[in-house]
């Protein structure tokens, strides 16, 4: 067992060992599904390289709603296996990550008693597929206690609602925290190395040749390895297309846009899912001193680490909110962030965005190439799980019981009432976003000095944070949930982590405008200035 510290320091160490040897696996691709798969092959006893061309989690996996949930929706459509695992996992992940699990009860106004029992029959079911808890089944409210709960609903037309608990995450720290249990298992991972060309002899993928992605860095390895997984998200058809015969495209992307207002301005007490005109359902959705607003589907042309959202996306979650809610309208300079990423679903042609399904699926080319898309956040483990039994399989490899479902994750050694007590001289927002990110870590970051310097210094040292992109959105999130979009903490957050990683003043310069022109980029589409 090894440290679960990814110290961005050691990188051409981490390229050297790359070269060494044959892995039994070569992840291509470090978001939640690669992430996953490399920590529970490493946790068997397979050598197991990962490779991400940017940061981890820099794609689909930081740009979700953040929710680990069940997925109820999709018994409409009557994807029962899908909402059974996902309604399972969903419990492994609040064991394995009670930090990254944050339980928050989901509010659905009703506007009928059919709508009521049609509701609680999908519920019940969902309930006995996932094994929730009895003190966490759902539970009917009445028009009085709606106004109660929930002063903003506008309930004109509604007769009650029903609330059932459902789980808040961070999805980048939970990718992050998968990533540093693969190394701790012995995997050899590493982020900014972009996977250039596959090796293919007699015939056979025998592994791929990387190449850092970091300006000023002019290294790389060739990775060899007995498998290649392709588990590049939004990227798999790219990565399928580095083979020849292989260009034939699998995926359809669509993308999704969520909006950042002080809670002040949206203060929802539950995760409210609100009706849109088009009869999807969006969230409004708290999370400490924020409220956040998602999500659209809309195909989307091209696999963009920034697609740019457009009018009509944020309109849209306006409108709907605003007729749900008895709010004055939003004016774009209340914005405070918005994020906009794709997801990378299975082609399914005459299909709108939102009908696709979410399931899974494997490919396997000709030459070996193991190509794995689609998939739900809630049930990477169980996708993981599936993919390195097929891959021990393969390989013909004797390997350990999986038990991913039962080893804490990195921040998951203590149950959260013990971590916030940990806490409790803090401001206590300060607290709940300290233990929310970091679990059983957020003492260092206190002891540390706290603060912005403290968590930049750690980002560097323990989470492979090698840019300052990576710490300002995917380690710290305050690219989205900090006042201001965070731009205030990007000189402290420069100046630890160029003191660490040796920038000079004007790579330093070159980290804080980097960031400065994603967030003015992302608010293109707004109407106002802050």
């Amino acid at each position: 067992m090894t440290t679960t510290a990814l110290d961005a320091r050691t990188r051409r160490a981490t390229f050297a060992r790359l070269e060494d040897g044959v892995f039994d696996l070569a992840v291509i691709g470090g978001g939640i599904t690669g992430a996953g798969i490399a920590r529970d092959a490493a946790m068997r006893g397979l050598s197991v390289a990962l490779v991400e061309a940017r940061d981890y989690a820099s794609g689909t996996s930081s740009r979700s709603s953040k929710m680990i949930h069940g997925g109820l929706r999709y018994l409409a459509q009557g994807d029962i296996a899908l909402v059974r695992e996902a309604a399972s996992e969903r419990q492994v992940v609040r064991r394995i990550a009670p930090h990254l699990t944050r339980l928050s009860p989901f509010l659905i106004p009703t506007v009928s008693m059919a709508m009521a029992a049609k509701l609680r029959t999908g519920l019940w079911t969902f309930e006995k597929l996932g094994g929730v808890p009895d003190a966490e089944r759902h539970e009917v409210i009445g028009l009085a206690e709606l106004r109660q709960r929930e002063p903003l609903m506008r309930t004109t037309g509604l007769n009650g609602a029903i609330l059932y608990p459902e789980f808040l995450t961070d999805d980048a720290r939970l990718v992050l925290a998968n990533i540093r249990s693969a190394q701790a298992a012995g995997a050899v991972v590493l982020n900014h190395a972009e996977a250039a060309r596959l090796i293919v002899e007699d015939g056979r993928v025998s592994g791929v040749v990387v190449r850092s992605s970091l300006g000023g860095e002019d290294t790389g390895a060739r990775v060899r390895a007995r498998l290649v997984v392709n588990a590049a998200g939004a990227w798999v058809d790219r990565v399928r297309a580095l083979e020849a015969g292989e260009d034939a495209d699998r995926l359809s992307l669509s993308r999704g846009i969520h909006l950042v207002l002080p809670r002040a301005r949206l203060p929802v007490n539950a995760t409210l899912i609100i009706r849109a005109p088009d009869k999807r359902s969006i969230f409004a959705v708290p999370r400490g001193a924020f409220t956040y607003l998602g999500t659209t589907d809309v195909f989307h042309a091209d696999a963009d680490y920034w697609p740019a959202p457009a009018r009509d996306d944020v309109d849209y979650l306006l409108r709907a909110t605003q007729a749900a809610l008895d709010i004055a309208p939003i004016a774009d300079d209340e914005i405070v962030a918005l994020w906009s990423g794709v997801r990378p679903l299975i082609a399914q042609p005459g299909k709108k965005a939102n009908e696709i399904s979410r399931k899974d699926e494997i490919w396997t080319s000709p030459s070996g190439l193991v190509s794995i898309a689609g998939g739900k956040l809630s049930a990477y483990r169980a996708m993981a799980e599936r993919v390195v039994d097929m891959a021990a399989e393969r390989l013909g490899a004797t390997t350990h019981p999986c038990f991913t479902a039962e080893a804490a994750l990195p921040g998951g050694g203590l149950v959260m009432p013990l971590v916030m007590g940990g806490l409790d001289a803090l401001d206590p927002l300060d607290a709940e976003r300290l233990a929310g990110l970091y679990g059983d870590e957020a003492a260092a970051i206190v002891a540390a000095g706290g603060g912005v310097a403290a968590e930049a210094a750690r980002a560097v040292t323990h989470e492979g944070a090698a840019t300052l992109e990576d710490y300002w959105v995917r380690r710290s999130a305050r690219a989205w949930f900090d006042r201001c979009a965070g731009l205030d903490a990007l000189a402290p957050a420069a100046d630890a982590m160029g003191a660490l990683l040796g920038w000079s003043a004007s790579e330093r310069a070159g980290q804080i405008a980097a960031c400065e022109t994603i967030e003015q980029e992302s608010r293109l589409v707004l109407t106002g200035a802050r």
